[in-house]
């Protein structure tokens, strides 16, 4: 027993270091049956709990200041934790930005994204979030009011012909402000030159409120309402030569006018800008100069009140129409003769209609018609581009393939449609619930609007403006104007815009189904309801106001 004894006192002072110490004691558990097991389960707990305090200590020294622990530790568990709190703000960061972002759609080349909803897509709407996120703000402020010169101390006078349709001449007034604004020039109220298509001569004072226009903008540029008294020669201002400036080149940059005309305004004191359609430009204006273009368009610009009455009564009863309050559709269908014809489409038709349309190109644009032996293969590239009107029957099979029912109520605002009848009967038959103004009112009372055909398109423009859905078969100011003014109220008001290359391409394909047809129009037509946009470079404010003249809400 002593030499037992003295054998474990020799193991355990040699056994110094804890792993030595373990291995011993696990070797003389095995080999001696001398000690009790009470001592080695003793022994296994004392280690473990050595063995988990030396873990704890080893972990902390990581966030410790212990002097036994390696500076280069330190400063590794320093930089790790720090790290972290980085990576957490960032994570914070980020969700914030996320939940706060403006609902924004992004074009990727021609593709636009548009941010993920959860909300179900309505036939009606767009999507809720999609409202809440801009605000007009080109609106007149009481903080932003600023004396201006008298008339007489201004540079002097510049004076317009507002040509075109109505939309055109809504188009040049806005720039006429924004080009006195410019050159700090008084404006004389605009003249709407009679167009050669509708041969109406409208006044200003006919169409717009005048009183209302010269009120609003009376911060920002001087209005008269005619030509000073002391220009006695009149006429001189629409004939003469030297009284005229010709060279504006279109889209034409601020400091071109600065340059170029402002020194003959000086000179002269009164000078007429003509041509004048499109002879202001976008990107290369001061963005002070926009949201002007967008103060006139969206507030200064007032129809008539009795035109505006009119077109309130009207969109009353379009919603009014099956005995209960019911959304409306309105179509601006581009389908009449002279549409048609300055297309240079080939249209579906008997080989009497061609031959006819054939004589009136080669009567009203024999320079483009030529022979006529090119204009097929013409025809076939614009189709695929996108550049022919929609026909009536595409139309309806278009609406349905989104998913408006038969009973959809439908305002539209058209022209002498071309092919009359027969030409509307797939879109009749389809959505038989087609109404136009001349059904909704009775004779007597548009009559007091026929002596002005402007005053008939503005009723139609209101009407149109007013609807729950706006959908356009074609380019051109009026659907132009109707889109751009209903995304300046909020972007709730969906304003479809067909994709008409994309729809060619479907149509001329005999192998697909409808289902197919369908996923196809839902899925392009998702983005192309007027959702908020950036206003791109070159791209005129007229569609998208939304970089110039709205702000975050």
């Amino acid at each position: 027993m002593a030499e037992l004894r003295h054998s474990s006192s020799l193991g355990s002072r040699a056994s110094s270091s804890p792993m030595k110490r373990d291995a011993a004691g696990a070797a003389v558990a095995d080999s001696s049956p001398l000690i009790p097991d009470s001592h080695l389960a003793h022994d296994d707990d004392e280690h473990d709990r050595h063995s988990s305090k030396d873990r704890d200590r080893h972990l902390c020294s990581f966030f410790t200041d212990d002097p036994r622990v390696s500076p280069h530790y330190s400063r590794i568990s320093l930089c790790f934790t720090f790290l972290l709190i980085l990576v957490g703000l960032f994570s914070v960061f980020t969700i914030f930005h996320k939940l706060n972002a403006p609902y924004l759609c992004k074009k990727d080349g021609i593709v636009l994204h548009c941010p993920h909803v959860k909300e179900s897509p309505s036939l009606w709407e767009n999507p809720f979030s999609s409202t809440t996120s801009w605000k007009p703000c080109a609106e007149r402020r009481d903080g932003d009011i600023t004396e201006l010169p008298p008339e007489n101390e201004t540079n002097g006078y510049i004076f317009i012909h507002a040509e075109g349709g109505l939309n055109q001449q809504r188009i040049a007034i806005c720039n006429a402000v924004a080009v006195a604004k410019i050159m700090n020039a008084t404006l004389i109220l605009p003249v709407l030159k009679q167009d050669q298509i509708w041969k109406d001569q409208t006044k200003f004072e006919d169409i717009f409120d005048v009183d209302h226009f010269i009120d609003y903008l009376k911060y920002d540029v001087r209005i008269v309402r005619d030509i000073p008294e002391w220009f006695t020669d009149k006429s001189e201002l629409f004939t003469s030569i030297r009284r005229t400036v010709k060279n504006i080149p279109k889209y034409a940059p601020a400091q071109f006018y600065i340059d170029n005309v402002l020194p003959r305004i000086k000179e002269k004191k009164i000078m007429a800008l003509k041509p004048f359609v499109d002879r202001l430009g976008y990107d290369n204006v001061p963005p002070e100069i926009n949201k002007l273009r967008c103060r006139v368009n969206y507030h200064a610009l007032k129809f008539l009140p009795d035109i505006e009455e009119m077109a309130d009564s009207l969109a009353s009863r379009m919603r009014n129409r099956t005995g209960s309050s019911n959304p409306y559709m309105a179509l601006h269908l581009r389908f009449e003769k002279g549409m048609v014809g300055l297309s240079f489409c080939d249209f579906v038709g008997t080989r009497e209609e061609k031959a006819k349309m054939a004589e009136y190109r080669k009567k009203e644009w024999p320079r483009r018609y030529k022979n006529g032996s090119h204009l097929w293969q013409l025809a076939l590239q614009k189709r695929k581009e996108g550049r022919c009107p929609l026909e009536p029957g595409e139309v309806a099979v278009i609406l349905r393939a989104m998913g408006y029912p038969k009973e959809t109520q439908i305002y539209v605002a058209s022209g002498q449609v071309y092919g009359g009848q027969n030409r509307m009967a797939p879109l009749r038959n389809m959505f038989p619930n087609l109404v136009t103004k001349e059904e909704l009112a009775t004779k007597e009372e548009l009559d007091g609007f026929r002596k002005h055909v402007t005053s008939l398109a503005a009723l139609d423009f209101l009407v149109c403006l007013k609807s729950d859905v706006f959908v356009m078969t074609h380019g051109g100011n009026f659907a132009k104007l109707i889109i751009g003014a209903r995304r300046y109220m909020g972007h709730r008001l969906k304003s479809i815009k067909p994709d008409k290359g994309l729809m060619s391409k479907s149509f001329g394909d005999p192998y697909m189904g409808w289902a197919t047809f369908v996923e196809d129009v839902v899925v392009t037509h998702q983005t192309r309801t007027g959702l908020p946009e950036e206003t791109f470079p070159n791209y005129d404010l007229w569609e998208n106001p939304l970089t110039p003249c709205m702000c975050r809400a």
